[in-house]
């Protein structure tokens, strides 16, 4: 059934109300609803029910059809909350499904009482859009919004995410967002406009009582905008600056790393469904996709932060978001002294690789920070060389002013257009390179680091997985035999100790702390062994009260090869860290 309140310029009421799913508006008497004004077509509008929902279009009439004061063009979506105007008319509708209907009948003497005073309460300007015209049933929508309410909540995290989810409702129907040009609107003017709508309405719902005295409304308006517009509980972790990691595993259960302890937050999404809308809106700006086809992607945010996502049917429990964040104030080489990630002698000896062009691999397991201390690194590339990046999601934050970044691209909806990492460091070749920098090698594309490395472009530097400086070297091995060349052993470790000069291990300890735990020299071969010697390693002891890791940094006495070479040429280099 259609419900249409009407009301005229002289502020008249009436109720009409239609069994059949289009009521048609016009002059002449063969109309459903007839308005008999000159200002009206003979056939004006039509309003339609489709898949439980009511539609508007206008029927090519001279003077048109407003919906809350814009002229329609096309189909629109309404509300009970939406204001029709129709010459001197202005109509509100509501659609009541056949079980609502039921429901109705069986308590007539109630029903009518409610309708009255809601045709009564129309004010004469119909400035109030909050208004309910129609006969609301509580029971059908708290339905409807607890099928997206997570399991395992308490009840007052139910009841905030069912108000969430019927202020998210209730705004799609008072802005309508398909009917505002998106393209036109600057960011602040569609926030402004959301986040006006989002006060209103919970204003309504306040007047009505139907938010719960133990919700703070400023962080409901909060919740909502992000939600709405943004990244959702995510933002709040985002600006917190002591937060390096965030893994949301589904819904209802957000893990954040806070100075190196993972922790469960208090704070959820209001469905599986806000955590996919929060994916799209990560991957869309940088052309990325996510859906059955492609489940799984990286992507970065805006300040440099990288994500991962996968979503159902490969994440059982629902989709799946990993964030790394990166410090605004990007981190030097005395930070990490200070964090005791390494000693000054360790720093100073990574400083003299750098300038004296060794080429670089940085080791370490999952979150050991591989990528930040490749950062801090390059910043020992001085500034009149070009630098070529190379990665899958954009994430260095290289300072140099010479810097081309390249960054892979997934194949398209089509299956087309893939660019691998592999082809873009091909690509450097062709650039003039000074130096070459890939964010991680995973697969073949070590085979073309490893010759460009061999081939002139010496003070290269990549990461890459491993626990230790030898299991780096043999997963280097097993990425070389990924390429698809059929290529000796011996051959590829020749490649690799002529390319690779120093390993930078990192680990991340039970303490949340990491620290570079070797400095080792790739020193040559021996048969068919490639020789390692650690310059530099931390010497763990134990833990404190507060199980704080302890130790120290030292030096092992190995004196470098390249240092004997530098000293010969007259540069003046100190030897004190070796000591």
């Amino acid at each position: 059934m259609i419900k249409i309140v009407i009301k005229d310029k002289m502020g008249e009421k009436d109720l009409k109300e239609f069994t059949q799913n289009k009521v048609i508006i016009g002059r002449t008497p063969d109309n459903d609803l007839v308005f008999d004004r000159k200002n009206i077509s003979k056939h004006h509008s039509e309003i339609i029910v489709k898949s439980g929902k009511l539609f508007i279009r206008d029927l090519g009439s001279t003077n048109g059809t407003d919906v809350n004061d814009k002229k329609i063009n096309g189909v629109v979506a309404i509300s009970p909350m939406d204001i029709i105007k129709v010459g001197d008319f202005y109509l509100k509708a509501k659609y009541i499904s056949s079980g609502e209907e039921e429901e109705v009948q069986a308590k007539p003497t109630r029903k009518r009482r409610r309708r009255k005073a809601n045709l009564e309460e129309i004010p004469d300007d119909l400035g109030d859009k909050g208004l309910d015209l129609a006969i609301p049933n509580q029971k059908q929508e708290v339905k409807k919004v607890n099928k997206l309410i997570p399991t395992g909540l308490t009840p007052e995290q139910k009841e905030y995410i069912k108000i969430q989810n019927e202020i998210h409702d209730r705004l799609i129907d008072y802005l309508d967002l398909r009917r505002l040009n998106i393209d036109e609107l600057a960011d602040d003017d569609l926030r402004n406009k959301t986040e006006d709508a989002i006060k209103d309405i919970i204003e309504q719902m306040d007047a009505n009582h139907e938010i719960p005295h133990f919700i703070n409304q400023f962080e409901l308006l909060t919740d909502v905008i992000h939600e709405a517009l943004g990244l959702g509980p995510l933002e709040d972790f985002l600006a917190d600056e002591s937060i390096s990691e965030i893994m949301v595993n589904h819904a209802n259960q957000i893990y954040i790393e806070q100075d190196g302890k993972l922790t469960l937050s208090p704070k959820k999404f209001s469905s599986n469904k806000a955590v996919l809308g929060v994916i799209e809106r990560i991957v869309a700006p940088i052309g990325r996709r996510i859906d059955e086809s492609s489940p799984m992607v990286d992507a970065r945010l805006k300040d440099g932060s990288r994500v991962n996502a996968i979503i159902p049917p490969l994440a059982l429990k629902g989709p799946s978001i990993t964030i790394r964040k990166f410090k605004k104030e990007k981190l030097q080489m005395n930070d990490l002294i200070k964090f005791n990630s390494l000693s000054k002698g360790m720093a100073l000896f990574l400083d003299m690789c750098v300038k004296a062009r060794k080429n670089i691999f940085i080791s370490g397991g999952t979150g050991s920070g591989k990528t930040t201390t490749l950062n801090i690194i390059s910043h020992f590339i001085p500034e009149d060389e070009r630098i070529v990046t190379v990665e899958d999601a954009a994430e260095l934050q290289i300072r140099q002013p010479h810097v081309v970044s390249l960054e892979s691209r997934p194949p398209n909806i089509e299956g087309t257009g893939e660019v691998k990492i592999r082809d873009l460091v091909k690509n450097t070749l062709r650039m003039r390179p000074d130096r070459i920098i890939v964010g991680e090698c995973r697969g073949g594309e070590a085979l073309d680091m490893l010759q460009a490395m061999n081939t002139g472009h010496d003070g290269s530097m990549t990461t890459g997985h491993a626990n230790t400086p030898r299991d780096m070297l043999s997963r280097l091995e097993t990425m070389v035999l990924m390429s698809g060349m059929d290529l000796p052993v011996k051959a590829i470790r020749e490649q690799i100790a002529s390319a690779v000069d120093i390993i930078v291990q990192i680990k991340r300890f039970s303490d949340g702390t990491r620290k570079i735990i070797k400095i080792t020299e790739v020193s040559g071969m021996e048969v068919d062994i490639i020789t390692l010697q650690d310059i530099f390693m931390f010497q763990q002891e134990g833990y404190d009260a507060k199980n704080k890791v302890l130790g120290k940094f030292v030096a092992t006495g190995f004196i470098p090869k390249f240092y004997e070479e530098l000293q010969r040429k007259g540069v003046h280099v100190d030897m004190n860290i070796f000591r």
